[in-house]
């Protein structure tokens, strides 16, 4: 069965780093393309970042452009995203999306604060 699943959330000063992983089975991961999104309590998901399936298109929202980086390892089937300069607004439930699908991961908590 399909599966993604996310690790490498945690608890990060402001100005830090995080690198998320999505493990990605059950699916032809090659093919398909893998966003990032992100959920605070109370509101929707927001989408964060997308990549193509041979990972030369790389797009992302304007409130993280410039400080993460999303990339994919295909024989690995993994997708990652590599957060820089974390502020407290970062904070969120970050999920794995795989896009030709509609796939979702259970989500990694981030937590940016002192």
């Amino acid at each position: 069965q399909v599966q993604l699943v996310e690790s490498g959330g945690g608890l990060v000063q402001p100005g830090g780093s995080l690198r998320l992983s999505c493990a990605a089975s059950g699916f032809t991961f090659s093919n398909t393309l893998m966003s990032w999104y992100r959920q605070v309590p109370g509101k929707g998901r927001e989408w964060v970042s997308t990549i193509d399936d041979s990972g030369g298109r790389l797009i992302y929202a304007d409130s993280v452009k410039g400080r993460f980086t999303i990339s994919r390892d295909n024989p690995k089937r993994t997708v990652y995203l590599q957060m820089n300069s974390l502020k407290p607004e970062d904070t969120a439930v970050y999920y794995c999306y795989a896009v030709d699908g509609a796939y979702w991961g259970q989500g990694t908590q981030v937590t940016v604060s002192f």
